[in-house]
């Protein structure tokens, strides 16, 4: 078979090449292994009962082979240039899929793991085109990689009813294109990652403001794909509220959305896009709403006697109007918890509370803290000073690659996440905890769970749940089986499958619930539209095309 002609029109230089940006260990969330500090071994030893079954990591995985032809890499070889794809298992490794502990298991065992059958890495929204039109063409699944920090199993290197998949590395693409420091508005490539977006800003003395968990290796591409939902959302909203215009590459052809501020021209078709999760094209340039940096931020931290209370202050602030910057409540087991492993406040009792207040100057921000201050009252905190605030920030970014260091010790650590109403908030809290509890308690392994709000809008918040329990002979299943019983009661108790992990192939599932099965009909019209082989991410958010189909 003849490979299709690249495109051939020329893209305009870029207003700032970013330098090329850290990756992550190919088995582990992070470079860098985290200690486990002397007071987490004796609280693991303390609460968490069973025996442990550490499971040591592999020093090097066993690929499947590729399936590409020659003819193959050659035609994709015209898209992007020869040196932009590779079958070698040094590349092919850093991309077998995302960072949830299923996945991170997986990479400790012995066993063959499933890779893709090439790495391509474009350079531009025509690259992207061009490589879509040569997999459309030969019938090659593509997988869109971004930082690869899916914990929903939404880059799995999975060929659907196909024979052959690649990885399509956004990396290349990096960059930002154009910024307008009257609108507030920059225009980026989508593989670049949060910290190179900041620091591009910074340079023009803006920011973005998105500071999700993955924010050191996930891309803003990434970001939009999955709705992401950053730890300072009070302040700057989600990122599908920052989302100005989206450029995308489908196998049926381009389309770019967002011309102006707000529009009636029909429904959003951004919306379509935003979560999507490559299921229905490729995300190649993200225009974000940018604000000027803060001149100044204050820290606050109360504590609550129950989440109960805590939650009330935070229905009230947020009704009001009143917005910090960051706003976090833990519930008890969480406060305690995060109290001994930080070593603040260890006699600590309660809820705690954590915030920041950005501002022009710091009388603005010490205002919006005093009126916090003044509501939290009412519902019976107490302040703590701004110590946990300020150590809660200094660790933001690190405990996902303390799940590594305790899977070394035989311990499971993992989260998953939902929103609902304030009014079914306690109900759908002490629902998932229970599902969590009692089904990890059948293997002998008696969990901690824990739970946070660190989402907040008028009508409701998300709840965060972290599990730490002993890791069993079988804890892929262990896990699965949890994580079931949680998501069958988020669905049962009115909740989101997902208020930002995404629905990748983990939670799609449990979609049909939230939005019904004309909603799924809706979502399968969609891509048979702009994906009519089924080529893209087969499996995720959508159900894979069939054989007859592709």
């Amino acid at each position: 078979m003849s490979a299709m002609p690249p495109a051939t029109t020329p893209a305009p230089e870029p207003l700032e090449i970013p330098e090329p940006r850290s990756r992550s260990d190919w088995d582990a969330w992070g470079t860098e292994p985290a200690s486990l500090p002397g007071a987490a071994r004796a609280l693991i030893s303390t609460l968490i009962p069973g025996k442990p079954h550490p499971v040591a990591r592999v020093t090097r995985p066993h690929l499947t082979p590729s399936r590409l032809t020659a003819d193959d890499v050659t035609a994709l070889a015209a898209a992007v240039g020869h040196a932009h794809v590779t079958r070698e298992d040094d590349i092919r490794m850093w991309h077998l899929g995302g960072k949830s502990t299923p996945d991170l298991l997986r990479r400790r065992s012995m066993g063959v793991q499933t890779a893709p059958d090439a790495v391509v890495s474009p350079a531009s929204h025509d690259d992207v085109a061009a490589v879509l039109r040569v997999c459309d063409h030969r019938g090659i699944a593509v997988v869109p990689f971004g930082g690869g920090t899916s914990v929903v199993g939404g880059v799995d290197p999975d060929p659907g009813a196909h024979t052959r998949v690649i990885a399509l590395d956004l990396t290349r693409t990096a960059a930002l294109w154009d910024i307008d420091e009257i609108s507030l508005l920059a225009r980026f490539g989508a593989g670049t990652t949060g910290p190179q977006a900041e620091q591009m800003l910074a340079a023009h003395g803006f920011t973005l403001g998105h500071f999700p968990q993955s924010f050191l290796y996930a891309s803003l591409g990434g970001f939009a794909a999955t709705r992401s939902s950053g730890q300072a959302s009070r302040g700057y909203g989600r990122f599908d509220d920052l989302v100005h215009a989206l450029r995308v590459a489908t196998p049926a052809g381009d389309i770019a959305l967002g011309r102006s501020p707000a529009s009636a021209a029909g429904p959003d078709l951004r919306e379509l896009f935003l979560g999507s999760e490559g299921a229905l094209g490729v995300l190649t340039e993200v225009t974000v709403r940018i604000r000027p940096v803060a001149a100044a931020t204050a820290y606050g931290a109360w504590t609550f006697p129950d989440f109960a209370s805590g939650a009330a202050a935070f229905r009230e602030v947020t009704q009001r109007g009143i917005r910090p910057t960051v706003l976090r409540l833990s519930d008890e087991n969480e406060t305690k918890v995060n109290a001994t492993l930080g070593g603040h406040l260890t006699r600590l009792r309660g809820c705690l509370a954590v915030a920041t207040f950005e501002g022009a100057d710091t009388a603005e921000a010490d205002t919006t803290r005093a009126i916090v201050t003044t509501v939290f009252a009412r519902h019976g905190a107490k302040s703590r000073g701004e110590d946990p605030a300020r150590s809660w920030e200094r660790g933001r970014f690190a405990s996902p690659a303390l799940r590594d260091t305790l899977m070394d010790a035989g311990i499971l650590a993992e989260t998953l996440e939902t929103a609902t109403t304030w009014a079914n908030l306690t109900t759908l809290k002490q629902a998932v905890t229970t599902a969590l509890a009692e089904t990890l308690a059948v293997t002998g392994t008696r969990p901690i769970v824990m739970c946070h709000i660190s989402h907040v809008y008028p009508a409701g918040a998300s709840l965060y749940f972290t599990v730490v329990a002993a890791l069993t002979a079988d804890p892929a299943a262990q896990w699965a089986k949890a994580k079931d019983a949680a998501s069958r009661a988020i669905v049962t108790a009115g909740g989101t499958i997902t208020h930002h992990h995404a629905v990748g192939r983990d939670h799609r599932p449990y979609l049909a619930e939230e939005i019904g099965d004309l909603g799924v009909q809706i979502l399968r019209a969609v891509k048979d539209t702009v994906d009519p082989r089924g080529i893209m991410n087969p499996g995720a958010l959508v159900d894979p095309a069939s054989p007859e189909r592709a």
